[in-house]
């Protein structure tokens, strides 16, 4: 039988984590320095879960390649294709941990920066991927009738809560003061496939999304006579 999720997280959940972060990066950490891809990675985790560095750091060294009764039983955790062969996996994996190891013996925390990598972009803005990625779609044209029709859709069919943070990411991606090209870049990374309306620039109508998504929600009912 497949590994359980909980046995998952326990023997592999962080190494998943840290191999993710390679997602259309290539995997050219050297002994000298880490990859942009490993430096985001040490990057989000410092800010967010320091913890789970140690983890990390554990579970790369103790990997090891799955013999064929574990393949048959699907008792495995499938390493996804980081462009190295067989040989070099096992060394690569170690120098990564040897690298995060490092980073937390000298206490290598980096300041906050402006995402490098595609999985950066989603570690640190995850409601805001949400967002961007299932309301403003190709298909967004054909599912609303513009921009403000999808974002009312996405205040009142969504927790609260979540919206609440959505609006927390809309104005932490807006206080990296980027040039407007650079939002353009951040948008699309985050899922957004359609333009901003006019005349909205992407940080124009990122913030005019976050004023409307913190506009209060209309309650109706018995007595309310559709007042808010």
């Amino acid at each position: 039988m497949a590994l359980t999720p909980l046995e998952h997280d326990r023997r592999y959940g962080e190494l998943d984590q840290v191999l993710r972060a390679y997602a259309g990066q290539p995997a050219d950490d050297s002994e000298e320095q880490p990859s942009p891809a490993l430096t985001a990675y040490l990057r989000h985790t410092w800010h967010t879960r320091p913890w789970a560095l140690a983890v990390a750091e554990n579970q790369l060294r103790e990997y090891a390649p799955p013999g064929r009764l574990r393949v048959r039983l699907g008792e495995f955790y499938a390493l996804p294709d980081v462009g190295l062969n067989d040989t070099e996996v096992l060394d690569w994996l170690t120098l990564l941990a040897d690298h995060i190891k490092h980073s937390v013996e000298q206490g290598g925390v980096q300041p906050p920066a402006v995402p490098v990598t595609h999985w950066e972009w989603h570690a640190r803005f995850p409601e805001l991927g949400q967002f961007l990625g299932g309301w403003f779609s190709q298909d967004m044209p054909d599912e609303f009738d513009d921009h403000d029709v999808a974002v009312d859709d996405y205040r009142m069919t969504t927790d609260p809560h979540l919206v609440a943070r959505l609006v927390g990411e809309l104005h932490e991606l807006l206080t990296l003061d980027l040039d407007e090209s650079d939002y353009a870049v951040a948008v699309a990374e985050l899922g957004m496939e359609v333009d901003p309306p006019a005349p909205y620039s992407p940080s124009a109508w990122l913030a005019h999304a976050a004023s409307r998504l913190s506009a209060p929600r209309a309650e109706y009912g018995p007595g309310l006579s559709g007042s808010k």
